[in-house]
């Protein structure tokens, strides 16, 4: 199946989900780019603008997102999120190539990035609601310590929070996860005194994005739905 095809099965599946669900009224497709080609980032930026929507692409490393960025950018109005963990030696690097960073998760990440970035930055504070050790992200107890940190910054704005699911074929236990990121989100409405409109749930992937708009997700990430398996790609 083409690209342009299976983002439009993609956005079907949204779609359809949202509908059923009643609880989301905008879910936009971030396609999750990890191990993709320039031209193939490219060719999915240009899908989803021919299809009238959102140009959201996520990359897991920054070294594939500077790797692609000019490719992705010849797409106007096209956008590039961090959505994996982000070391103190590749702040530079992201702040050069990216729109929006969305693994924010501790206060030591925010004065690092805030420190070193110029222009108004948008972030997602990722929260590890499943308890994984696998998982990357704050814990629940922490969230409001980060929310504070952010509001407190120069340059970084909160535009949302994100969570990657428990690894489980369980909808019960998943949702719980997809629920208390939820509610984390309305706390920090309430600690910042802001609508809830102006902060994104980035959540559900491929394989849960059905569960995840059931619990209120603005933005699903979808990587092998649409590109199939992930290339094995070395290391540096």
């Amino acid at each position: 199946m083409s690209i342009p095809s299976a983002i439009a099965q993609a956005l079907d599946r949204i779609e359809r989900a949202r509908q059923a669900s009643g609880c989301s009224d905008r879910v936009a497709l971030e396609l999750a780019v990890k191990t993709r080609s320039p031209e193939e980032c490219r060719e999915a930026a240009q899908a989803l603008s021919d299809l009238g929507q959102p140009i959201l692409l996520g990359h897991n490393r920054v070294q594939e997102a500077k790797a692609t960025v000019d490719a992705i950018r010849e797409v106007p109005g096209a956008r590039i999120h961090l959505i994996g963990p982000l070391q103190s030696n590749k702040i530079n690097h992201a702040l050069s190539c990216v729109d929006a960073i969305e693994s924010i998760d501790s206060v030591a990440l925010v004065e690092k990035i805030d420190s070193r970035a110029t222009t108004e930055l948008p972030v997602f504070i990722e929260v590890n609601v499943s308890g994984e050790d696998t998982k990357h992200g704050c814990s629940p107890a922490d969230f409001s310590s980060i929310v504070e940190a952010v509001a407190a910054a120069t340059h970084l704005k909160l535009a949302g929070l994100m969570t990657v699911g428990l690894n489980s074929p369980a909808e019960a236990d998943v949702r719980r996860g997809y629920a208390l990121l939820r509610e984390l989100r309305d706390s920090a409405v309430q600690q910042l005194a802001i609508p809830a409109t102006n902060l994104e749930l980035s959540m559900g992937m491929s394989h849960d994005l059905e569960w995840a708009i059931a619990e209120g997700a603005t933005i699903v990430r979808v990587g092998t739905a649409v590109f199939g398996p992930r290339r094995l790609v070395a290391r540096g």
